[in-house]
């Protein structure tokens, strides 16, 4: 509340008027992001940075981030150092094993191949399931499942990520319980080294 005073040469008058201060949003500020590129013009515009300094952060070209800001899909690739920038998946978790293991392969930004490669699995059957072509037997279903669950992923939720005494979300590529040690061998990295 702000007090104003007036003077008249006949008299003194003193008023309020009550002026709310609301921080007006900025234009293009997305209020409830749908697609990746709006979590990350969000979070960017909440940190006050520039597609220059974000794009640096991710390890893109500036040209990148403002395609997904305007509705470019990321490649696969980006996603796990997308994720770490927002501090939280964009996507959504079903609840279904496929489900998960599609959200498991997003998140984490592996193609197929290299899916099957952690898994011990071929690349064709794991597009077969993935799909929708073909479901996995049981057995395989249970293979999925203790998979997943190695990987951290437990059955009622896929937010693997945890926040280290900083605050800060731990990378996907350090040791956490997101990635196995097969995981780690398969990339060429040593589980002990990180």
């Amino acid at each position: 509340m702000c007090t104003f005073s007036y003077f008249s040469l006949s008299r003194r008058h003193t008023f309020s008027i009550n002026i709310p201060l609301q921080k007006q949003p900025l234009p293009g500020y997305p209020e409830h992001p749908l697609t990746i590129g709006e979590h990350i013009r969000k979070k960017r515009m909440d940190l006050g940075l520039l597609q220059r300094e974000v794009a640096e952060i991710i390890g893109v070209t500036e040209s990148s981030i403002w395609n997904w800001e305007h509705g470019v899909e990321p490649e696969l690739q980006y996603n796990p150092r997308i994720i770490n920038f927002l501090g939280y998946v964009p996507f959504d978790c079903p609840d279904d094993t496929i489900g998960r293991l599609a959200w498991y392969k997003r998140a984490m930004g592996m193609s197929l191949y290299l899916l099957g490669e952690v898994m011990g699995r071929d690349a064709e059957q794991l597009s077969d399931w993935l799909s929708g072509r073909h479901k996995p037997c049981r057995i395989n279903r249970e293979k999925i499942e203790r998979f997943l669950e190695e990987q951290g992923l437990e059955k009622n939720g896929c937010q693997p990520w945890v926040q280290n005494s900083n605050g800060d979300i731990r990378e996907l590529t350090q040791a956490n319980p997101f990635f196995s040690r097969n995981t780690y061998q398969l990339l060429g990295k040593s589980a002990a080294a990180e």
